[in-house]
Order: C-alpha cells, then sequence, then structure tokens
C-alpha cells in the first residue's frame, strides 16, 4: 500500500486542522484508496451517530483520492455527490472507507465511495462526479504548500 500525501489544512487530510478529521489514504490499488478512521464524539450529530456532513465529506474525499494517484497527484473538485445514507454510522468505532475510481471522462471523472463497519456492513455510500481543478499547482511547489507524504 502506498500512503497518499496530505496537506496541512484540508478539513479531511490535513494534519495542522485543529478541527479537522487527519485521515491518512493509502492506494490499495489502481483506482483505489481506503483509510481507517474511528469518530470522536465531537463530530456526532445526534448522540453516538456521527454527522451527516461528515459523513458526506469523508465520502466525497475518499471519492476523488481514488482518482488523484500518488504523484503528481490529479487535484479535482466535485461538481455533483448522491449519498446514500444507508445505516446510521457510531461514534467511537471503527471504520473502512473505501473509495474506487470510475469512468474517466478527460477532464471529468467519476468516482464511487462507500464507508463500512467492522462486520463489513455498508453503512452510507456515495457516486460523485468529479472536474479537474484549472490551473492545478505545479509538482516542484506541491512541498512547499504543505502537500507531501507523512510517515506512520
Amino acid at each position: 500500500m502506498d500512503k497518499q500525501a496530505n496537506s496541512r489544512l484540508c478539513f479531511v487530510c490535513g494534519l495542522e486542522n485543529p478541527v479537522g478529521l487527519h485521515l491518512n489514504f493509502y492506494e490499495t490499488g489502481p483506482g483505489e484508496v481506503t483509510v481507517d478512521f474511528t469518530p470522536l464524539e465531537h463530530y456526532q450529530g445526534y448522540p453516538g451517530v456521527l454527522h451527516g456532513g461528515i459523513v458526506a465529506s469523508v465520502l466525497d474525499e475518499a471519492a476523488g483520492r481514488a482518482l488523484m494517484g500518488i504523484f503528481p497527484p490529479r487535484f479535482m473538485f466535485t461538481a455533483k455527490l448522491e449519498v446514500k445514507y444507508r445505516k446510521n454510522i457510531p461514534i467511537g468505532k471503527p471504520l473502512r472507507i473505501i473509495g474506487k475510481a470510475g469512468k474517466d471522462r478527460g477532464r471529468m471523472a467519476e468516482g464511487w465511495s462507500g464507508i463500512y463497519n467492522q462486520r463489513g456492513e455498508l453503512l452510507a455510500e456515495a457516486n460523485a462526479l468529479l472536474v479537474d481543478v484549472p490551473n492545478p499547482p505545479d509538482p516542484s511547489e506541491l512541498a512547499e504548500s504543505g502537500w507531501k507524504v507523512v510517515p506512520d
């Protein structure tokens, strides 16, 4: 598994974001990423359940990262995100998030992501339509901006 880079302040992957999730994504195969995540109490919606906006954020990031690659990364923004909340996602329980690249349409691409519990049950999933970021950062400038792989 190859670890993908983190940024400084991204809500999902930013290592220096004081309120962020600090997730580390790993490529588990071509066009596939995974991350393990145990949500903390302060990310709950109602007692014991992960907030739906946090669920959508994690699914959005995983779908995009499945298309990103290692280096140089393909930066994309989400044009459309369809989330299906299948079951309540518990706070304090280990989860596995998987992202998979879908059809590549040139400057646009499709991605899918899912959140699973320890029993392998699909708790939530999303389909995303992503678009290449216009004028992405130059690969030589990424480390200077805080985009780098931080060892575990």
